[in-house]
């Protein structure tokens, strides 16, 4: 990794010489791999609805496949960005529908419904790690109600506020720089003679 920040950086900039541990917990990791799963599966539904449906025995249901399929992609969009929570609810959502509309394609007149089954326990697990992902997200910006914040002894100031006291007074003590007056317009001329 640190190959490609070295090729994509400045001149001026600070060669990166090794990395560091990972800041992101292992929610925000699986909610990033989430988020790149939807992205995949969803372009896979699009471009691919007609194969898709034929496997799950759901001929003429390919509008309804890339639907999803662009659902997915905008969940996993979604899921990367900054409003990770809503993103990963999103999922919890297209999951459920995905479940609903895979319970129908799990009949008995479905020549192809062995392929719909294991369509449909693929979608349950991703569902429960997209539950454990959305939970595991509100935890995180969850704090206790006995975890009072106390900023009292904060000032505000970079240097405390003694320190903007004493600048001020020194400021004050400053005699102020002489300022010169004007010179005068000359009023002599031919505006002056009748």
């Amino acid at each position: 990794m640190s190959f490609i920040a070295n090729a994509t950086r400045y001149e001026d900039s600070p060669e990166i010489i090794s990395t560091g541990p990972s800041s992101l917990s292992s929610t925000d990791r699986l909610a990033r791999n989430l988020g790149w799963f939807s992205i995949g599966l969803g372009l896979a539904e699009m471009f691919a609805a007609r194969s898709i449906s034929r496997a799950i025995g759901m001929e003429g249901s390919e509008n309804l496949i890339r639907a999803f399929g662009a659902r997915e992609v905008a969940s996993g969009m979604l899921t990367l960005s900054v409003e990770r929570k809503a993103g990963l609810y999103s999922r919890v959502a297209g999951d459920a529908l995905d479940l609903a509309v895979l319970s129908t394609a799990v009949k008995d007149d479905n020549p192809k419904r062995g392929n719909a089954a294991i369509a449909l326990a693929m979608v349950a697990g991703v569902t429960l790690l997209d539950v454990a992902a959305a939970l595991g997200t509100r935890q995180q910006r969850l704090r206790d109600e006995d975890d009072i914040r106390d900023y009292s002894d904060r000032s505000g100031f970079p240097k405390g506020v003694n320190a903007a006291r004493t600048q001020a007074e020194r400021d004050n003590r400053e005699p102020e720089p002489e300022v010169k007056a004007l010179p005068r317009p000359q009023t002599g001329g031919a505006e002056h003679r009748l």
